[in-house]
Formats: C-alpha cells, sequence, structure tokens
C-alpha cells in the first residue's frame, strides 16, 4: 500500500505543477497580446503628410469611418506620415489641429482593433527628394529633429506599447551613411529616455533602399526595434511615367515578368530616353524580387529583430495584367519571410480607393477580401 503522506505530497506537488504550467501559458497568451504584432498595413499618406489640405478638408480626408473601412478589409495596422511642417510651426510650437486630429486616428484605430506606425517623414531640414538638405550638416536642424521626438513621445507615451510604434523618419538620404546611424543611435536614446518597450522602426539609408541595409547600424541590446525598407523595384514599373521622376518621358510599353523593355523598343526611342532605359533594371521577375529582399533578410536574422516592409505598391499608368502579377509576386515573397507590410497607399495615387472608386482586384491579392 502507498504511504499516504508521500502520496498526498506527490498529488500536490502535482497539482501545483500544473497550475504552475498553466499559469505560465496565460502569461504568454497576455504577453503575445500585448505585444506590437502587425502583418499587413496601409499608408494613410496625404493627410497629415505631403499635402495643402487644412481645416475642414484635411479634417474630412480621414475619418472614424476610414478607419473602420481598412479593418474591415482585413487589415490590421495602418502607417500614418506625418510632416515637421503640419504638426509644428516654424517656432517649434505644436499645432493643435494637426495632434487633434492625429489623436483622433489612433483612438479610432484603438476601438478599430488597428495598429499604428506613427512616421515622421518629411523635416523643414530633410525631404527625400531635395538636394539641400542640412539634416545632415546643421546642428540646429539635428537637434530639432530630436525636439520633435521629444514632442511626439509626450504625446504619446499613454497609448500602450502594443498598439503604436514610431519610425524615426522616412526614406532618409544621407551622403555618408554614418550621418545616419549617428543619428539614429540619439534620436533612439531620446525616446528611451521615457519609452524603453515602444517599439521603434528603424529604415535604411537612402530611400530605405534594401541594397545599404548592410551599412545600418542597429542600437546594441534593444530588442525593441523593428528595420524596415521599402520597395520599388524596378522603377520603371512601378513608378512608369510618374511625373515627378527622370522617367517620366517613357511612354512606350513596358512588360512583368521578364524583359522591362525590349532592345527593339529602346533603339526607336529618342538619344535621351534610350541612355536613361539603358540604366534601368531591364530584367525583373519573381526571382529578381527574391534576390532584392536577401540583404535585409540577412541583416535582420543577425540581430534577431523582425523585418518591415513599410512602403510598396505600383501606380495603375501600367497594364492591370502586369501590375497585379507585381503585387502577387511581392506579397507572396513578403509572407513567406515573416515580413510584416504597408502597402503604399489608401487614397492616393497609388492607393486601393481611387477618385473614391474601389480597386477590387488590388484588394483581393492585399488581404484575402472579396466584396
Amino acid at each position: 500500500m502507498k504511504n499516504p503522506v508521500k502520496y498526498c505530497c506527490k498529488v500536490a506537488l502535482s497539482l501545483i505543477a500544473i497550475s504552475f504550467f498553466m499559469s505560465c501559458g496565460k502569461i504568454s497568451d497576455n504577453a503575445a497580446e500585448e505585444a506590437f504584432s502587425i502583418q499587413r498595413g496601409i499608408n494613410i499618406s496625404h493627410w497629415l503628410s505631403q499635402s495643402k489640405r487644412r481645416g475642414e478638408e484635411r479634417k474630412n480626408f480621414f475619418l472614424e469611418k476610414d478607419v473602420e473601412y481598412i479593418a474591415g478589409l482585413g487589415f490590421d495596422h495602418i502607417r500614418i506620415p506625418i510632416d515637421e511642417e503640419q504638426m509644428w510651426n516654424e517656432e517649434g510650437e505644436k499645432e493643435a489641429d494637426a495632434f487633434t486630429l492625429l489623436h483622433n486616428a489612433l483612438n479610432w484605430s484603438q476601438k478599430a482593433g488597428l495598429r499604428v506606425v506613427v512616421d515622421l517623414h518629411i523635416l523643414r531640414s530633410h525631404h527625400f527628394n531635395e538636394g539641400e538638405k542640412p539634416l545632415w550638416t546643421e546642428t540646429a536642424a539635428q537637434e530639432r529633429f530630436f525636439q520633435c521626438w521629444r514632442d511626439l513621445s509626450e504625446e504619446f507615451q499613454k497609448y500602450p506599447v502594443s498598439m503604436i510604434a514610431y519610425e524615426l523618419m522616412n526614406e532618409p538620404v544621407a551622403d555618408d551613411p554614418e550621418d545616419w546611424n549617428r543619428l539614429v543611435a540619439k534620436a533612439v536614446e531620446v525616446i528611451r529616455t521615457k519609452e524603453p518597450l515602444r517599439k521603434i522602426v528603424i529604415g535604411s539609408n537612402r530611400w530605405q533602399n534594401a541594397s545599404t541595409f548592410d551599412v545600418l547600424k542597429v542600437p546594441d541590446n534593444d530588442p525593441n526595434i523593428i528595420l524596415s525598407f521599402h520597395m520599388y523595384e524596378p522603377m520603371l514599373i512601378t513608378h512608369y511615367k510618374a511625373s515627378w521622376t527622370g522617367l517620366r518621358d517613357y511612354d512606350g510599353p513596358v512588360n512583368y515578368p521578364g524583359v522591362i523593355v525590349s532592345e527593339e523598343e529602346i533603339a526607336n526611342q529618342p538619344e535621351e530616353i534610350a541612355a536613361m532605359l539603358r540604366r534601368q533594371d531591364l530584367f525583373y521577375d519573381y526571382n529578381t524580387i527574391v534576390r532584392h529582399f536577401e540583404k535585409p533578410l540577412q541583416v535582420a536574422k543577425a540581430y534577431g529583430l523582425p523585418l518591415y516592409c513599410g512602403e510598396w505598391g505600383v501606380l495603375p499608368t501600367i497594364g492591370d495584367e502586369e501590375r497585379y502579377q507585381w503585387y502577387r509576386d511581392v506579397i507572396e515573397i513578403l509572407e513567406k519571410n515573416d515580413i510584416a507590410w504597408a502597402t503604399w497607399d489608401y487614397k492616393g495615387g497609388f492607393g486601393i480607393l481611387r477618385n473614391g472608386v474601389e480597386d477590387l482586384k488590388l484588394i483581393e491579392i492585399l488581404t484575402g477580401y472579396k466584396n
């Protein structure tokens, strides 16, 4: 017969062990719920960034119904670009109306179950497509950048770390990558003084290009960082006829996947356009995209950090067949490699909504949603 004392002790210990493991599981579940976890998102462009809208027009451009619509399509987060000139006046004082709009969007997102990446998109001292960028040369401009993040952290630190992440700056373009690395280190230090657990998104130098990932220096021993790159390759496809690019003057046919512009077509172009075309990638397919993503994946693995493609998309200036195939290929590779993403954009030129009309096929490709 079993010793009753020993038997009771064993039972008690077993019950304690079961209780412990159950509670551990419960803690893990809660921790998962509290993590800033994202997969599929969309950029809310041309609202608090790259826009002249003000007053009622700006207010009505993005409303709670938009947040509910985005959540209903199956997106789990939004990326909100903001510009210094919209959020602060020239004296560095916060613009109350703009911050109210941003807080509204955050509260609506929290209510709808969406997470948010707040992206400091354009500074007065740094525009990714302008030649003059005082941010890299003027101490006062750098201090202004740090103050922007002090202000933003003060405004948003009350929101759960599971809901909002901060993106330091969109598409840094420094001639010397060390200029960006130094700025990153200091900016992260500024935010960490009050928010040690907030997720901070850090992009690679030169328009967040995948090719520059190996020169990005990430602050040591900080697990709350997300590494970011953008995907607009090849430009002949994604920015076909875009007025703000050097490619705007070519209006001949383009193809994807495979040879984008044939040698015969190039030979028929004026000399200047032909020379421009020959400087581009003239062959692009699924495997080219795989290779394009290799460097970000290697760097993210080395640091043990998650990867985020914060912008990607194609203008609807090319044929639908080519455009949709590019989207299918990119999204398959992103998701196969567990890379979270936010497509560009909601209601802009690349949008899932253009002039109020839904691009239903694109929405289906992005989220699987069918109307």
